[in-house]
């Protein structure tokens, strides 16, 4: 372990929390204030067109402080943890060099742990066996390829749920690549130190009731800026029309556009949609909270009462005030 007194590596600024609990917000006034940038650790935002139902940063937003690892990608491809940690590091290898600050900030744990931690060198994607997966899920049921998986990499099977898809469907990919279980090759993961010294913050209000309030807020607001509107043009995107199961997609399995697809396939009336929406969040919400329990170096700050004490917390890891 690095001594944190003789720590010589650039700082860097990790605000996580679960969603609208208000890490944007902070990030950007912390950011304007200390000439940092900003590196986005949030799956959702790496993909072009969903920007209301993402809270994806606006032009405004993005004017008062440089972003970072914003749309990469098409809502009909896919970015992996893997990819994603190999970008925010050449990011924040060029904010260094440039003498800035990099505020990371984000709900993505996997993100996260890739990015600080690394993850085990596994085969790359391939698109025409991950097609053929998806074909087969479509036919047999996602349930019948989680017992697939179960059976030739059970430790696999137990930790990834019988309704993460994704998560499925590349554990069997990597199987039927290699011949090798993706939980051994996980288990082959190399540790390398980060280098970066990292305040982690996490921003997570005291009262459940407070973070529901909020989330029920900000839906709201996203209908009224118009997220249906943005489903539509997704719906209307060729490659999402000729995709077999678009709600396969890792784009579209962000929370609320699911419910919001469905929605406009006549499934849901407006009310129904709106439950299941707030509905999606408060669980997401939930597990963001689960992981965040486990990072044992990251502090926890109510935002709604603690604002003093995160600028004092700032204030002591910069070793001076930052400017008012």
């Amino acid at each position: 372990m690095i001594d944190a007194r003789c720590d010589q590596r650039p700082p860097a600024i990790a605000i996580l929390g679960p969603t609208a609990s208000g890490k944007t917000a902070l990030a950007l006034d912390w950011a304007q204030r200390l000439g940092g940038e900003i590196v986005s650790v949030d799956s959702a935002l790496v993909y072009r067109g969903l920007d209301i139902g993402s809270a994806k940063p606006d032009a405004r937003e993005r004017a008062l402080a440089p972003h970072h690892l914003l749309d990469l990608r098409d809502p009909h491809e896919t970015f992996s943890a893997a990819e994603f940690a190999t970008a925010a590091n050449v990011a924040l290898a060029e904010i260094a060099a440039r003498g800035a600050i990099p505020v990371l900030v984000g709900g993505t744990g996997l993100y996260f742990r890739a990015m600080v931690h690394g993850l085990a060198s596994m085969p790359s994607a391939d698109p025409a066996l991950r097609a053929r997966i998806a074909e087969e899920a479509a036919a047999r049921g996602w349930d019948a390829l989680h017992s697939e998986l179960a059976t030739v990499d059970p430790v696999a099977a137990e930790r990834i749920k019988p309704g993460d898809r994704q998560r499925i469907g590349r554990a069997l990919e990597v199987w039927r690549l290699t011949r090798r279980p993706i939980s051994d090759w996980q288990r082959a993961q190399a540790h390398r130190p980060f280098p970066f010294r990292v305040l982690n913050l996490v921003l997570a209000p005291g009262d459940r009731d407070v973070l529901h309030a909020r989330i029920e807020r900000r839906l709201d607001a996203m209908l009224a800026a118009g997220f249906l509107d943005e489903v539509r043009r997704l719906r209307a995107d060729p490659h999402l029309r000729a995709h077999p199961a678009p709600l396969d997609l890792p784009a579209l399995r962000a929370v609320g556009y699911r419910q919001a697809w469905q929605h406009l396939d006549g499934l849901t009336d407006a009310r129904a949609f709106r439950e299941q929406a707030l509905a999606a969040t408060r669980q997401l919400a939930k597990r963001q909270l689960t992981w965040l329990r486990g990072q044992l170096d990251a502090r926890r700050f109510d935002p709604e009462h603690q604002r003093g004490e995160l600028d004092e917390a700032l204030a002591v890891f910069l070793g001076r005030s930052p400017s008012p």
